[in-house]
This record gives structure tokens, sequence and C-alpha cells, in this order.
């Protein structure tokens, strides 16, 4: 048995060196094509020390970092050659492959890059915390009212690029000695402002429901993935009533930790495809792309598990329902915020799925507490107006960097 073991772990390394060295030699080519990068040509850095598995936390940046890029030109450091690779397939931005320290030293070496963003916590983000004399600031991979967002770590970085209000409350709550008025700047949610692409079935009179639950979580204060608990009973009623369509959209690391929440997700993929194999007007959806628009913009009513999704559908101010986890390890803030505000949907509630939606849809006080904690949370969201905060802040510290440059005689910029 212990001979099997490690032979299936040999394997196993085997299969991730061939693959590290297939994205090695991809990154390379990459390289190659596009040749050398001007020195003096970038002032804004995007840091990203992870691989592939994570690029999710990228990808919602694509949009909004193409639209500054037009005004300061953006290099995003990747830290991994597969992240790196998709990056450069998907982002339309330009990308430098930096594995090692020597590695950042000569991006740093070649390019001024006043402000530096992250896009979330990796540890490998020390590696380039160590560089003076420019702006280190982390504009996260979401809003919402996890722990997640509320960390020490936050003190780590210059500034904070955060969505509005609610976002300063929950860092001056949960830090010490931390100035939220000065270290913190609210810009909303530019995502929001790209919400492209066109869906893929015909509009017509069935109803529309986006079901995107989060993944099982790392911890057990993280259990708020639902996909086990309630996705597939409630996928279940909804394509039966032959009037719904359900656009099922999982997080991208669902299964990773938990096997069984891979197979509800699997289960639920069935469902759907023999769904609209019996029925051709359904049209039903698995949703697997990597950039989200439509999926929050057009659906009716959107269910989700506490995550960041669940705010980004706040910002267009849609009727929305949220899953109770059903974990008693789950951490859960309902006594302040939107979630003590929210309409929650329990594991035992989603076999009346059909009546809940019909409840939230037709809620006119529903829609009101909505519209209130979309400006809580995000400000103002007239189309334009987050898009046009980001750039503002980054532009700001640029202007701040030349004037602190402009103090000093020392040229060493590291």
């Amino acid at each position: 048995m212990q001979g099997l073991r490690i032979g299936r772990q040999v394997v196993s390394l085997g299969r991730r060196a061939a693959l590290r060295w297939r994205a090695n030699r991809e990154a390379q080519r990459i390289v190659a094509r596009r040749g050398p990068l001007e020195p003096g040509t970038f002032r804004v850095g995007v840091y990203f020390a992870d691989s592939d598995v994570n690029i999710y936390q990228m990808r919602q940046w694509y949009a909004p970092l193409r639209s500054l890029a037009r005004r300061s030109p953006v290099l995003v450091i990747a830290r991994d050659a597969s992240g790196m690779r998709t990056i450069a397939d998907e982002s339309g931005l330009d990308v430098v492959l930096a594995p090692q320290p020597p590695d950042l030293e000569r991006v740093l070496d070649e390019q001024p890059l006043e402000v530096i963003l992250y896009v979330n916590q990796n540890t490998r983000n020390f590696q380039m915390l160590r560089y003076g004399r420019r702006w280190h600031v982390f504009i996260n991979h979401g809003e919402s009212d996890k722990v997640y967002m509320s960390t020490n770590q936050h003190k780590t970085y210059d500034r904070a690029f955060v969505a509005g209000d609610a976002a300063r409350d929950r860092l001056s709550r949960a830090l010490w000695d931390y100035d939220v008025d000065e270290r913190t700047v609210a810009i909303g949610r530019p995502q929001t402002d790209h919400l492209d692409g066109t869906p893929p079935y015909p509009v017509d009179e069935r109803t529309v429901v986006l079901y995107a639950p989060t993944w099982e979580g790392d911890r057990p204060a993280a259990t708020y993935g639902s996909v086990r608990s309630h996705g597939v009973e409630l996928v279940k009623r909804l394509i039966a009533t032959g009037e719904h369509r359900v656009v099922y959209r999982p997080h991208p690391r669902t299964g990773v930790v938990d096997q069984a929440f891979g197979r509800a997700s699997a289960e639920i993929a069935v469902l759907l495809r023999e769904a609209n194999r019996r029925d051709a007007s359904a049209h039903h959806v698995f949703d697997e792309s990597p950039q989200i628009g439509w999926q929050l913009r057009e659906p009716d009513i959107a269910i989700c598990d506490i995550s960041a999704m669940v705010y980004d559908r706040l910002s267009t101010g849609k009727p929305l329902m949220i899953t109770r986890p059903t974990s008693a390890a789950a951490e859960v803030e309902d006594d302040r915020g939107y979630l003590a505000d929210c309409d929650w949907l329990a594991a035992a509630d989603a076999q009346n799925i059909v009546a809940e939606i019909e409840r939230a849809l037709h809620d006119e006080q529903a829609r009101d507490r909505l519209g209130h904690w979309s400006k809580h949370y995000f400000g103002d969201t007239e189309h334009g107006a987050p898009t046009a905060r980001f750039e503002s802040a980054v532009a700001e510290l640029i202007e701040r960097a030349e004037e602190y440059r402009a103090r000093t005689s020392d040229p060493d910029r590291v």
C-alpha cells in the first residue's frame, strides 16, 4: 500500500514538472515573438505571483486595466509561467515573466513603475513589497463581507483601493491603528463599467436565474459554498418548471479541496445538459467562460453564496438572493451591512425555490433595500464613474511619486 502511494506521488510530481516545463517553454516563445519591452515605458505595474489556477483574480481586472493603459501604460509582472502565458493570451496587456528576485530587479531597473497594484494576498507579494520609492496598492479581486476583506494584511500596503463606505467601515472595525481615511481610496467597482458580452440564449418569456456559487473554501471559517447543500436541489426544481432558465456559473476552484463539491457540480452540469436535450427551447447554460459581464447584467435574479459575486451583482441593483451556509463553522457577519438586510436562502428552502424567486422578484421593499446598499457599498454607480475614480486615484499617486522624486537627489529607484 505504501509503495502504491509513493508511486502515485512520483507520477503526480512528474506530471506537475512536465506542466511547468511546457508553461516555461510557451512563456519563452511569447517573449521571443513580442521582443524586448522599451525601457522607461511603464509607470504602472500589476503584480501577480500565482499560477493560472487563480487566474480568475486577474481576469476581472483585464477591462479596467486596458482602459487605464490608454492613459498610463500598464505592465503585468507575472511570477509563474502558466499565469504569464494565460494573461498574455487573454488580457491584451503587456506582460513580463519575473520568476526569481533578480528578474524583479531587472524589471525595476528598466521600468519606472511608480505604482504597483496587487490583486491578492499571495505570500510572494513580499518579494515585491521590499522595494521602496514607489506606491504599493492593494486593489483586491472583489468586494464582499468575507473575513478576507478586512485582514491585518492591509497594513502591508501604502494604499488600498476599496469599493466604498462599507469597506471602510469594515476595516475600521477590524484593524487597530489603521488610518482608514489616509490609507484607503474609494473607487467603486470599475468592472461594472465593462459588463460586456451577449448571452447565449434568446430573449423570451422565461425567468433567467443566475446561480453562481463559490467553492468549498480552504478552512472551516470560509465554508460558504452551496453547491452540495443547495445547488442540486434548486436546479432540479427550476428546470422542472419549463418557465425558468438556469445560468450555472461555478467557482473555478470547486472540488479542489472537497471532491463532493466537484461531484455535485458535475451533477448540475448533467441536469442542465439533459434538460436542454429534452427541450430545445430551454437554453440552460453551464458557464465556465473566463470573462464575466452579461452574466451579472442580464439575468432576472441571481442566487449567490457569500462571495464577491454577491457584491458584483449588488452593484447592478437587480434582484439577488444569498444562500445561508450550512456549516456552523462558517463565519457570517449577518448582524450588520448588507447581509443583515438581504434575502437569505436556507438549504431547506431550496425545494421551494420557485416561490422564493417569485417573492423576491416582486417585493418592492427588497428593491429599495438593494438600491440603498448598492450606494453604501459602491458609491456612484453611474456608468463610467467607477472607472474614472480608479484612473484618477492611480494618476494622483503617479503625480505624488513625481513630487517625491523631485525632492530627492538620490537617483536610485530601488
